[in-house]
């Protein structure tokens, strides 16, 4: 019996889901995305700050690139289960590259600006949500959890080599510049998808009466918060909002220590960096089961390391406590499978939308808020609270986890055995 749970909990590897063609066009067409949105979410930051040297209104220009999917991020995700989901990514990106051309027209009055902004970003939420929910008929089992680690550490990757080169670049060809190439991105990504990406029917069946957005926003709440195994999951992917608070300061803090450009992408990239590293360590070399068993001490590990900002210690140190964070937040891994395995299929669009936006809107605020206390504290100790504040939430989590994970791993064996049945 031992070997034979051995068996359903093997390793799935990354040659093996890089041989699935459709997975490989969709991972190709999101790359080309993040590329594109890091230079450009750079170029806000240091023009923002360059312009106003203001924490708050730094960190607010930098909280729009969150906050649009608090208003409409749920209800529009609900379209990856009304339409086909292919679709829905194509007319997503179609539409983000005409409004990101726009961002990119010389001298557009910065109220202008955020408001192309504001619809780019309530953009992604279909397109994630039709991605997320996509890639679970694409990749089957523990290969979703694999894709799913290529993808976050391809978002990572691209997060840190645009933070350190960001500025460099952005200084060479200018911002707007930067915004036009993030556009050619968008256009790249729908081509991509609709050459490689086979088309598939919407996920609901047609009916004569069709509810509104607003009622199955309603039900796919409901359905994750009445959920005793979905809303601890959820809140686990909600804990960002805590320790992505140092990305949203970094022009602030780099200023700090004297430092310009270079040294605020080099701290917006140690983070990142550290996911990387914790991704690559927890898909690759820990089992399924116990990426489970462990997930509360990663949730707590990557809020930890930010209590030591509080006592101002040197840039470096800075960096490697960053970083560790980082390699703490691979525990988002083992809750993103465990809550794809937990929704029902037909639900998963309205799920992963909510799941994204609220992603989205924890980061947001707290970026807001951290930048409000940061014009009055500085920078250090208000990461530091946010540690703290992350801390306590993850130690929470961690103890409610424990409660079912016994259960969330037995349901996910009888899967595994069912299917190979």
């Amino acid at each position: 019996m031992g070997r034979h749970r051995r068996a359903f909990d093997r390793q799935v590897t990354y040659h093996e889901v890089f041989g699935v063609g459709e997975f490989r066009s969709i991972w190709l067409a999101q790359t080309l995305s993040y590329i594109g949105d890091q230079l450009a979410q750079i170029a806000l930051a240091v023009l923002v700050y360059n312009n106003t040297h203001s924490a708050l209104r730094t960190a607010v220009a930098y909280a729009l690139t969150y906050l649009p999917s608090i208003m409409g991020g749920p209800v529009l995700s609900v379209l990856a289960d009304l339409l086909p989901r292919r679709r829905v990514m194509i007319v997503c990106d179609v539409a983000r590259t005409g409004i990101v051309a726009l961002m990119a027209l010389q001298h557009l009055p910065f109220a202008v600006l955020c408001f192309l902004i504001f619809w780019t970003v309530l953009l992604g939420a279909p397109f994630t949500a039709a991605r997320a929910a996509l890639l679970t008929e694409v990749l089957p089992g523990d290969m979703y959890v694999v894709g799913s680690a290529i993808n976050n550490i391809t978002h990572q990757l691209t997060q840190m080599l645009g933070f350190l080169v960001g500025g460099a670049v952005i200084f060479a060809v200018g911002a707007h510049q930067a915004l036009a190439v993030d556009a050619a991105t968008f256009a790249a990504s729908a081509v991509i998808l609709l050459a490689g990406v086979r088309a598939r029917p919407a996920p609901r069946a047609e009916s004569r009466k069709r509810p509104s957005l607003w009622a199955i926003t309603r039900d796919g709440a409901r359905l994750v918060f009445r959920d005793r195994t979905l809303r601890p999951l959820v809140c686990f992917a909600w804990l960002c909002g805590f320790y992505v608070l140092p990305e949203g300061l970094a022009a602030p803090y780099a200023k700090t220590f004297g430092a310009g450009p270079v040294f605020v992408g080099l701290l917006m990239s140690a983070m990142p960096c550290g996911m990387v590293l914790g991704s690559l360590a927890y898909s690759r070399f820990v089992r399924p089961d116990d990426r489970l068993r462990f997930m509360g001490w990663m949730a707590m590990l990557s809020c930890a390391p930010l209590l030591g900002t509080g006592l101002r210690p040197p840039l470096w140190v800075v960096i490697v406590l960053l970083a560790l964070s980082g390699v703490g937040s691979a525990y988002q891994l083992a809750a993103n499978a465990a809550y794809v395995a937990a929704v029902p299929p037909d639900g998963r669009g309205q799920a992963f939308g909510l799941a994204q936006s609220g992603i989205l809107a924890s980061q947001g605020i707290g970026i807001l808020i951290g930048g409000a206390l940061a014009q009055v504290l500085g920078p250090e100790p208000v990461v530091a609270l946010a540690g703290i504040s992350g801390l306590s939430a993850a130690t929470m989590l961690a103890m409610s986890w424990t409660r079912i994970r016994g259960e969330v791993i037995a349901s996910n064996q009888e899967r595994a055995m069912s299917a190979a049945a």
